[in-house]
């Protein structure tokens, strides 16, 4: 899990692998009675990238959110939105959850081991910004304590030439 080996980049579909994800996480959402909602962009470009560790990114996004949501009696959503923005792939994974800590301590959740939740081990959003910079990428976390959060990151798109 936490071995270094050399990515395995591929061509990647996000939109695809977000609905990959919904599927494998259909039942946790499910159990907690957590509906999720896609805004994806029609057309995204591919992404090189290695699916394992965008996966990876993804799930502790998704499981992140269900935890704040189930935490929290605001509401019952979890939305994935993509979009093309200043020639990047963004990604947002929104929840109506309790939302970030206040002030200076939004950003310490990127802290290796700080977390926020009693079962927590301070490892998942630290690995998944390492994953995304890693593709060249950034992730950030903006919300209001209490009011949800949103978690944010950009990929560089891969533009294939076309065959001569």
């Amino acid at each position: 899990f936490f071995k270094k080996d050399a990515l395995q980049r591929e061509l990647l579909d996000v939109n695809e692998l977000v609905r990959e994800m919904i599927v494998l996480l259909r039942h946790e959402a499910i159990r907690h009675s957590i509906s999720i909602r896609t805004e994806l962009a029609e057309n995204v470009p591919m992404v090189l990238a290695d699916r394992v560790q965008l996966q990876q990114v993804f799930m502790n996004l998704m499981l992140n959110g269900f935890d704040a949501i189930k935490d929290s009696n605001r509401g019952d959503e979890l939305t994935i939105r993509s979009e093309i923005c200043d020639g990047q792939l963004l990604i947002s994974v929104r929840d109506t959850g309790l939302g970030l800590p206040a002030g200076q301590e939004a950003e310490r959740v990127f802290d290796t081991f700080f977390t926020t939740k009693g079962n927590g081990t301070g490892m998942g959003l630290p690995i998944s910004r390492s994953i995304i910079e890693s593709h060249g990428g950034r992730l950030w976390a903006t919300g209001v304590s209490g009011m949800g959060a949103t978690f944010q990151f950009t990929l560089p798109t891969a533009f294939v030439a076309a065959a001569a």
